[in-house]
């Protein structure tokens, strides 16, 4: 792509109003083919006479701008007119310009703050002649202030319907480079589904809300028929409080807050330049009487095509895969936030790392998951460490669990898709990261000392800590070996030589099994079996079936342990405690919030606790998805379906299911690069025996079923089998 535009930004200081850049363009001509590349310093909508440019919400998304800053590519020949044409660009702060992170006062975020709306742009316009022309941003383009009077990813949208741009000036250009602008790389993120008002209510301290049923990432759209001037100012929660009352302490300093005034009669509106995480909202103003039909919630979130299906006999579980969708849905709008509500939204490695299987069953994320990988290797840290988020702001690197997505998110894309683009792509960044622990230890063949998120939210933590109480030296040193190990498979895959990471791995766990010999915790049990550490696998997975018993048959895990917690169970007999945990509705558990009417994940167990109060307000978010981790075993266990290391991307598949008569039936579908892999069973009818077991298979490619303990080969296609 060469460019033939410069970057330019308004003449005029406009404060917060973000600018509507204008360009008019000579028609008369017969056109064949009109192409528009554009991106911008924050997030845009282009109209070209008057209708939208492409359905990219939110455009240009979120990158590391400095080293990859996407652009986009529209075919715009329909919006063309035989008569003059007028291009019409908003841009707003977005991500770009946003004060990101928004707790943290630094002088990169003073910084930020100081950029200007820049805009660069260029349509190539080919006619029926053959000729071209090319019109790209320059001097010779308008900048004047928009109807979007203030528009910031945390704190809302400001918008006059009945303002009328005036005075416009000619733009300025300014010293910018293009070296760093890509083709779009990601999915676009789109307006992907409308939610429907349930109810509009007045709550016990008389404020009027509107519930949706479900959370939402995205933003409202609302009708109202009122007078020139009046005002409209709704305000986004999550949930109530105890009491019935709209609530959003919890959002922490965003103020996530849209204010419209309106033009004369009736009217349709929704936010152009941000997003919201919302379930309810509040009518701080509002003409008229509300009704449920004037509010829709429209679900904003990258373009991913869903790939994985869960359903059971249990509607409360059934309600647990919705909320995981939703969760996801929610968080993978252009980079996998940790939530997508209060002044955070940031791309954490930790959460990202610990969901990514489940993500990559749910729907098709290579694409996704490529770009902010990409991200993630331009954005390393030059000692090799890896950003706790991804695109890098000042939060720091260096964390076990957190830092070692640089390896399980490629390995694990590989092996849902059978591409090994990725690993090529990531290999040197996963190298990097291996060679930051070997320097940067404090003990040879471990990873000690450095600063570490350790065993996040864990519930067996010491008072008055985040962290769990296992062992900060041992977590990092088994994710050590974890990375290492995955660097050698990635290694092979690729056809390098792998011998020096053989080698480390080796001394690592040699060194590992000397330095801890015992385990103290439920996720130093899961990882010393999970990761291959234990010297005794069956011991140690039978010690934390005893361990979880005598814990109440409850789950002590938090980041770390809990999407592993599951599989060791049951991969060495002790299934029947894996499903206790699974359908366990007493706190702590996964069920626990949905007998709270959890509609999406949430970042604490008891987020709202037995009592109707709030865990905090400090950090307490109602969608955050890493703990939905837990469809993986779902998928994998219950339903039996796994992907094979010698045969990436479902190219054949094992399918073991695993039933539980607490269950009447569960099934499950993947939909792979190599057809719809489906895996289903139910209790048969007594008369057939009270034991009796159907399995529903379909496969596309050859499989290993095992049922009842026996294994036989099968190809591609449809099978019943019953059980004994």
């Amino acid at each position: 792509m060469e460019w033939m535009a410069k970057w330019i930004k308004p003449a005029q200081d406009m404060g917060d109003v973000c600018p509507v850049y204008v360009k008019d363009f000579p028609g008369g001509k017969d056109v064949a083919k009109a192409v528009l590349y554009i991106t911008a310093m924050g997030v845009y909508e282009a109209r070209m006479n008057g209708q939208r440019v492409g359905k990219f919400v939110l455009a240009p998304g979120w990158t590391s701008y400095e080293t990859r800053h996407q652009y986009q590519c529209y075919d715009v020949t329909p919006l063309l007119g035989k008569g003059d044409n007028r291009l019409e660009v908003i841009v707003g702060k977005g991500w770009y310009r946003s004060p990101i992170p928004g707790w943290l006062k630094d002088e990169e975020r003073e910084a930020r703050s100081k950029l200007p709306a820049g805009l660069i742009a260029q349509l190539s316009v080919e006619y029926a002649d053959g000729k071209t022309e090319v019109f790209g941003t320059d001097e010779s383009w308008l900048a004047g202030e928009s109807q979007v009077r203030f528009s910031e990813i945390y704190d809302g949208e400001t918008y006059d319907a009945g303002f009328v741009t005036k005075d416009y000036l000619n733009a300025e250009c300014f010293e910018k480079g293009t070296d760093n602008l890509i083709p779009q790389q990601g999915e676009e993120i789109r307006e992907m589904e409308t939610v429907a008002a349930v109810s509009v209510f007045q709550a016990p301290n008389g404020e009027t809300v509107v519930d949706f049923g479900q959370e939402v990432t995205g933003y409202v759209q609302f009708c109202v028929n009122a007078h020139a001037g009046e005002m409209v100012e709704i305000s986004h929660g999550e949930v109530l409080d105890k009491e019935g009352n709209f609530y959003n302490a919890n959002y922490r300093a965003a103020k996530a807050k849209i204010t419209y005034t309106c033009k004369e009669g009736e009217q349709t509106w929704h936010p152009q330049l941000t997003f919201f995480g919302f379930r309810y909202i509040r009518l701080d103003k509002f003409p008229g009487t509300p009704r449920p039909e004037q509010f829709a919630a429209i679900a904003v979130h990258s373009d991913m095509k869903r790939t994985g299906w869960l359903e059971c006999s249990n509607p409360l579980l059934n309600q647990l895969f919705s909320n995981i969708l939703w969760g996801q849905r929610g968080n993978f709008l252009d980079v996998p936030t940790d939530c997508p509500q209060r002044d955070e939204r940031m791309g954490w490695t930790g959460d990202a790392q610990a969901f990514i299987k489940t993500a990559s069953y749910n729907y098709d994320v290579q694409r996704f998951f490529t770009k902010w990988l990409a991200d993630m290797a331009a954005d390393q840290c030059p000692d090799g460490s890896i950003p706790h988020v991804i695109p890098a702001l000042s939060v720091g690197s260096g964390s076990a669990a957190w830092d070692d997505a640089a390896a399980i998110c490629p390995w694990q894309i590989y092996l849902t898709y059978g591409d090994a683009g990725i690993l090529r792509q990531q290999y040197d960044c996963m190298k990097k990261y291996i060679g930051f622990i070997t320097s940067s230890t404090k003990d040879p063949y471990l990873w000690t000392g450095g600063t570490h998120y350790e065993d996040w939210l864990g519930l067996d933590a010491p008072v008055g800590s985040y962290k769990g109480s296992s062992r900060a030296d041992f977590i990092a040193s088994a994710f050590y070996a974890h990375s290492t190990h995955l660097v050698v498979k990635a290694g092979k895959v690729l056809g390098e030589d792998v011998s020096e990471y053989e080698a480390l791995y080796q001394k690592i766990v040699e060194t590992f099994r000397k330095t801890f010999p015992d385990y103290r915790t439920q996720t130093e049990y899961v990882l010393a079996v999970h990761f291959d550490l234990a010297e005794d696998l069956q011991k140690t997975a039978d010690a934390l079936a005893q361990k979880v018993i005598e814990d109440g048959s409850k789950l002590q895990t938090g980041f770390v342990g809990t999407p592993y917690l599951l599989h060791v169970l049951s991969g060495y007999g002790h299934t029947d405690l894996a499903y206790t945990l699974l359908l366990r509705t007493e706190y702590p558990s996964w069920l626990y919030p949905v007998t709270k009417g959890a509609t999406t994940v949430w970042e604490h167990w008891d987020g709202i606790m037995e009592n109707g109060d709030f865990w905090s307000t400090d950090m307490n978010s109602f969608n955050h998805y890493a703990y939905g981790a837990v469809a993986d075993w779902v998928y994998e266990e219950a339903a039996g379906i796994h992907t094979m290391e010698d045969a990436p991307g479902f190219a054949k598949v094992r399918i073991a299911p695993k039933p539980d008569p607490r269950l009447e039936w569960l099934g499950a579908a993947i939909h792979t690069r190599h057809g719809l892999i489906r895996s289903r069973w139910s209790w048969a009818d007594k008369a057939l025996g009270a034991k009796q077991v159907r399995y529903e298979i379909i496969t596309p490619v050859p499989a290993l079923i095992e049922i009842d303990g026996q294994e036989k080969w099968v190809e591609a296609g449809e099978y019943i089998f019953f059980g004994k």
